[in-house]
């Protein structure tokens, strides 16, 4: 385990569990915070991270980035199955809650914080903790709950307007409220910039009342894993750039088709593909 024992300034702090994701082939370092540090890192930005984890869990891929680690019995863990009705994702354990307490002081004034639960681990009230940052969400770990056997399903988020009006902007996916359309629109009334991502198909943006498309370019898809961690990391930290959600959608769209092309944590684009895509090519 790597601890971040003198914390420097950062730019962008994400807060969720990292996750020991158990594959055909082994166990592999994955979550939402594992995806999106990365990205934020290969776009320039000095990176911290607060999660929770086993001491033994090998967090290596995250060099770059300053991890405050905080112990826990058990490593986050899913394990997805084919079923019957498509992908069963099963929970096996997971660490710690995070609150507001494990981040460091030197971290509360980050300009973008990005609250990026898997397994209802963060604290709600953070959203409320950062008053001169930028706030984005990915509140997938919201609304999820499990089964006695770990079975993961669909569950309401009771905080979520509290939480939403706290928040610059959220990213989710159309999976994570199991495709009801009356739970987003009831969303929308509580925040101004909300993305919803639909996989291949792309992402829809609502901002103000008005909703565009962004679609994909073609590319072959090897591991989707990760692709809205990608897009969400992105595009919070070209919406802070550019105060245009429409850009920052753009631009999101294109990192995330590209972590489709690659297995696992070796989606996350390079720094040269980050900075090439900030240019839009019209054909």
């Amino acid at each position: 385990m790597r601890y971040t024992l003198f914390v420097q300034p950062i730019d962008y702090l994400v807060i969720g569990h990292v996750t020991q994701d158990l594959t055909p082939n082994g166990p592999v370092l994955g979550g939402t915070a594992a995806y999106a540090a990365l990205t934020a890192r290969a776009m320039g930005l000095r990176v911290g991270v607060v999660t929770s984890c086993h001491p033994e869990t090998d967090l290596s891929l995250l060099s770059e980035v300053q991890v405050m680690a905080w112990p826990a019995d058990h490593t986050t863990t899913f394990e997805n199955l084919p079923g019957v009705h498509g992908r069963e994702q099963i929970l096996h354990h997971v660490a710690a809650p995070l609150q507001l307490n494990m981040i460091p002081e030197a971290w509360r004034k980050t300009p973008i914080v990005h609250l990026a639960p898997v397994a209802q681990e963060v604290d709600p009230k953070l959203v409320r903790s950062f008053p001169e940052s930028f706030i984005g969400l990915t509140p997938q770990g919201w609304l999820r709950a499990w089964d006695s056997r770990g079975r993961v399903h669909f569950t309401e988020w009771p905080e979520a307007r509290y939480v939403l009006e706290a928040a610059n902007a959220a990213v989710l996916s159309v999976e994570d409220v199991a495709g009801n359309e009356i739970i987003i629109e009831e969303m929308l009334a509580s925040i101004r910039v909300l993305v919803v991502t639909e996989g291949a198909a792309g992402a829809r943006l609502y901002w103000n009342g008005d909703l565009r498309y962004f679609r994909p370019p073609m590319v072959q898809e090897v591991d989707p894993t990760g692709a809205g961690d990608v897009f969400a990391a992105a595009f919070f930290i070209r919406l802070h750039q550019t105060h245009d959600p429409w850009e920052a959608a753009r631009y999101a769209t294109q990192l995330a088709a590209i972590s489709v092309t690659r297995p696992g944590l070796l989606g996350v684009p390079t720094p040269a593909e980050a900075q090439e895509k900030l240019i839009e090519i019209i054909p």
